[in-house]
């Protein structure tokens, strides 16, 4: 794949995913984050200001609300938990008509890791329903200089899913799986080959997927002009670590931590 073509490919996963995040609103709504333990918790009633309050949620999951005394807040989104504090508020005869609002100042029971070849590798709030894509923008993107085409969703429950990044990429919504708290995604880091001799930019590169020999040629900024693709050399490690020197052909698909050599054309 040439080298204007990959990053392109990757420099998408910013706009793709910034569009899913648009057109599904609910994933980016912090009314919809499932409140758990350790969660912080600003608190206001309109118009009752002695009621405003900061509230850690326990690790049973409870808050202590002044009035109301302990209440059972984990596992309820923001929205149904300003609705729960609103009817315990208007029931016990204290407010008639209580308008409280909940927003979260330190989300740390529902959260996700992304690690790997990523511009902001961490932790992020799992807000709503969120699936790779909004993950990896949250994140930043992968990497395109670095990133495989390949990454793994690892579940909290230790499953391992396989993410096919450039079929992501490309649309197919069956890689766009649904992330869950807990769950990590892992962009792992892309395979190399090294390319020398009488090309433009001699060094390493990252390998994409069904790379031929010319197109390595070109992801070094092709042929001097006293190089030639006739009589390149091809070294490669065997399955058991020994040294193989073959001539490849143009169309030949590299693999990772080949060393290809490009000759001096004799005439």
């Amino acid at each position: 794949m040439p080298t204007k073509h990959r990053h392109f490919l990757f420099a998408f996963l910013s706009i793709t995913a910034l569009l899913s995040l648009a057109m599904d609103a609910g994933a980016a709504d912090p009314g919809d984050y499932q409140l758990g333990p350790s969660d912080l918790l600003h608190i206001g009633v309109f118009d009752h200001p002695e009621l405003a309050l900061d509230a850690r949620v326990s690790q049973t999951g409870n808050i202590t609300y002044p009035l109301i005394g302990q209440v059972q807040v984990s596992g309820l989104s923001t929205h149904q938990a300003e609705d729960l504090l609103a009817t315990k508020l208007r029931e016990g005869g204290f407010i008639r008509q209580p308008q409280v609002s909940i927003l979260v100042g330190d989300f740390q029971s529902q959260k996700v890791g992304v690690i790997g070849q990523v511009s902001k590798p961490g932790q992020y709030p799992l807000i709503g329903s969120q699936k790779v894509l909004d993950v990896l923008a949250a994140a930043g993107g992968v990497l395109p200089d670095s990133a495989a085409e390949q990454a793994t969703l690892i579940r909290a429950n230790g499953n391992i899913q396989p993410i096919d990044l450039k079929q992501l990429f490309d649309g197919d919504l069956r890689m766009n799986v649904e992330m869950h708290s807990g769950d990590t995604l892992s962009v792992i880091r892309a395979p190399q080959f090294y390319i020398y001799g009488e090309v433009q930019h001699p060094g390493v590169y990252r390998l994409s997927r069904d790379m031929t020999v010319s197109q390595a040629i070109a992801a070094g900024g092709g042929l001097t002009k006293h190089g030639t693709e006739r009589g390149a050399k091809l070294k490669r490690r065997d399955s058991q670590g020994v040294e193989r020197v073959y001539h490849p052909k143009s169309t030949d698909v590299l693999r990772p931590d080949d060393v290809l050599m490009i000759k001096e054309s004799l005439f």
